[in-house]
């Protein structure tokens, strides 16, 4: 087999030297386009080919014992026939799952079945829901036509079918595996790597691993990759984060309970599940069962420690650990890093992807070449990433890039998916682009500058409005906002709830309700197209009557209409303000453009009443374009729920008492922000 693969490879590359020649006097690299161009139909062709393998051998419950005698249980797939499992050895694709092997079966079982699957593929692809305001459940539909649900699953049988293995574990502490859930700790960052060496070690294994699945499963990619697995050749992370602490569960200072809460709830409510054969055969497992009466509730002490602890001093040891920067937890969620990842890696995500802000950082620090690592981010959320797929000018299929990934980097096909544009964006108020860098070059920081000035730009009513300004404002004005629960309609309600809320377009797609509550400073109108590109911080100059307080901002694509669309957003709890220099970045005019701060609880710097209080809020980066006529608004409020909730002695210290916002022309407030093109600010 790898003669003829060898064989092939030699073909393929004496065909193209010679067709490069006669067409061009230099050799240069190919552009690849979102859809991959004929590349990309020959990546379609050869998944949707008939199988090489007419079956799926399936064994169930295989044991593995990781360095610390833990027993982990995994579902392997092996390539079939009519005689069985085939003796020919396979490369093996991982996926680590805390969502019991048993739901991603169930999820691989009705992918399986090819007329439900079809029938419902083609229905999908019909949903338009747009009419009635909720286009955004039109693009929730699209996830299985994009090859998503494979993706999810961990068990694609197509892949299998061309000649993979596919073994999906069980992560410690959930499903059948023993242990106690570590919840992406130092211990299961370490079962990452080791189950991967075992998948590479087996009878069955050529010895070259890969590893799918998205979400959690995607960020124990990071993990094994980054702990140096043996036997990993190739990832394929979908909707990863690497810095768990800024992307949800400590953002800025807020607690991500809108996903965080039902999310653990989940998870502990699933590993409870017995597993029924066993007890069928005799074979039960009485450690699973002791692990799991003696952690029945993972992280559920640490969650009522952070909202309902009145004092810092009063947090329970579980909740101090998330701030503490000695402690493991915190250093194992603010990420492992990704500066020792050697393997080809294919990172997807999404602009309002959960894990959106550490997304883009990991990719640009992976230490690889651009034929070896690809970045591609959609306008999307956590459970619809990409929207429509596999159409004239988007990217092909998830489905099909991953076999192509994986086929070029375990099998040795050169099927040109190293010659893939480096990253592939879509950019926002306008579609999907290829791009060699990020941020685009054109791109170029500078201020804007907030202003009391009415815009006259609002069409609901809101807190103020204001203008952005080219100069600082010349007269000092105090502006004050309150908490408030409009943005329980809002952009960053839909990211935090993993896209649930992104179905009611006026939700999702325009900020005027959630504006209500806002303090709004608007551009005027760009003369021409306006790209913004790359990371984003708002500095603002602030006063409190309280102790503390919590600050949240967007940037909004303001259109003709009135129509308010946030691309970006950030938040701060005013006390948690404290900045690490050597993890910041700064632009060419000396601004931050990624304040990062510490959120550790020993840096806590409360705020003193009736003083301006200087805070630096870091913003996602984004890619986005102003079309002519559009205009660029900042939203300024005082909460975000249920984006984030602060801890308890957060809320106790501000009183959720109003906040204000001192715009002086000595001290001004201001959006750093990368801006290409002429708008004639």
């Amino acid at each position: 087999m790898k003669r003829t693969l060898r064989r092939r490879s030699l073909a393929v590359s004496i065909v193209t030297l010679f067709a490069t020649m006669v067409v061009a006097p230099t050799w240069m690299p190919a552009a690849a386009a979102p859809d991959g161009g004929a590349d990309g139909a020959r990546w379609l062709s050869d998944y949707e080919a008939p199988p090489k393998y007419p079956d799926v051998h399936i064994e169930w419950d295989v044991p593995l014992t990781m360095s610390d005698g833990t027993v982990l249980k995994a579902n392997v797939y092996h390539p079939a026939d009519a005689r069985g499992p085939i003796a020919e050895k396979t490369p093996t694709i991982v996926n680590i799952t805390p969502y019991t092997k048993l739901f991603q079966m169930l999820i691989d079982s009705a992918i399986a079945t090819p007329a439900l699957y079809d029938a419902l593929n083609r229905l999908l692809k019909l949903a338009d829901f747009s009419a009635v305001g909720m286009g955004g459940l039109s693009d929730m539909a699209q996830n299985i036509p994009a090859g998503v649900g494979r993706i999810f699953a961990g068990v694609d049988r197509k892949l299998i079918q061309s000649g993979y293995s596919v073994a999906v574990v069980d992560a410690r502490g959930t499903g059948f595996s023993q242990g106690v859930w570590d919840v992406l700790g130092e211990r299961e960052q370490l079962d990452a790597a080791e189950i991967v060496d075992w998948a590479g070690s087996q009878p069955w294994s050529t010895g070259d691993v890969g590893m799918t699945g998205a979400s959690y499963c995607a960020i124990n990619q990071l993990h094994a990759a980054q702990k140096g697995a043996k036997a990993l050749k190739a990832i394929f992370p979908v909707d990863a984060g690497n810095d768990l602490s800024h992307d949800i569960i400590n953002t800025g200072g807020g607690f991500g309970v809108g996903f965080l809460v039902p999310w653990i709830t989940f998870v502990n409510t699933t590993k409870a599940l017995p597993d029924i054969v066993s007890m069928l055969t005799g074979s039960f497992d009485w450690k699973w069962l002791e692990d799991r009466v003696s952690s029945p509730f993972t992280m559920a002490d640490a969650l009522i420690g952070y909202f309902f602890s009145a004092t810092w001093e009063l947090m329970p040891a579980s909740t101090q650990n998330v701030w503490q920067s000695s402690s493991d937890r915190h250093k194992a969620w603010l990420g492992s890093g990704v500066d020792n990842v050697e393997v080809p890696t294919f990172m997807v995500g999404s602009w309002f992807d959960l894990f959106a802000y550490s997304e883009i950082k990991a990719f640009e620090q992976i230490p690889l070449s651009s034929d070896k690592k690809k970045l591609m981010m959609g306008n999307g959320y956590h459970i619809t990433p990409l929207g429509r797929h596999g159409e004239p000018g988007t990217p092909p299929r998830l489905d099909v890039l991953q076999r192509a990934w994986f086929d070029r980097w375990l099998k040795g096909i050169d099927n040109g998916i190293d010659r893939y544009d480096p990253i592939t964006l879509f950019q926002q108020g306008g579609g999907w682009t290829s791009v060699d860098t990020f941020p685009r070059p054109d791109a170029v920081h500078r201020r804007l500058y907030l202003s009391a000035a009415p815009s006259g730009t609002t069409s609901f009513p809101v807190a103020h409005d204001g203008s952005l300004t080219a100069e600082p404002p010349t007269e000092s004005r105090r502006l004050t906002v309150t908490p408030g629960l409009a943005t329980v309609c809002s952009r960053d309600s839909a990211q935090i709830t993993a896209g649930i809320t992104s179905v009611f377009d006026i939700c999702a797609k325009d900020s005027r309700v959630a504006e209500t509550s806002a303090l709004t400073f608007t551009s005027p109108p760009v003369d021409a197209p306006t790209t913004i590109s790359g990371p984003i911080a708002l500095h603002l100059n602030t006063v409190h009557d309280t102790t503390d307080g919590f600050w949240t901002a967007t940037v909004n694509d303001v259109a003709p209409d009135g129509t308010s669309t946030a691309i970006t957003s950030g938040q701060l709890v005013s006390s948690i303000r404290m900045i690490d220099e050597g993890k910041s970045t700064r632009s060419a005019n000396g601004d931050y453009t990624d304040p990062y701060p510490t959120l550790a609880i020993e840096d806590r710097l409360p705020v003193v009443p009736g003083q301006p209080t200087a805070l630096d809020i870091s913003m996602r980066a984004t890619d986005a374009i102003l079309k002519p006529g559009h205009r660029l608004r900042i939203d300024v409020f005082a909460s975000n729920f249920p984006r984030a909730v602060p801890s308890g002695p957060t809320l106790v210290d501000s009183e959720l008492a109003p906040q204000h916002l001192q715009l002086d022309p000595q001290a001004p407030s201001y959006v750093n922000i990368p801006v290409g093109g002429n708008p004639r600010w």
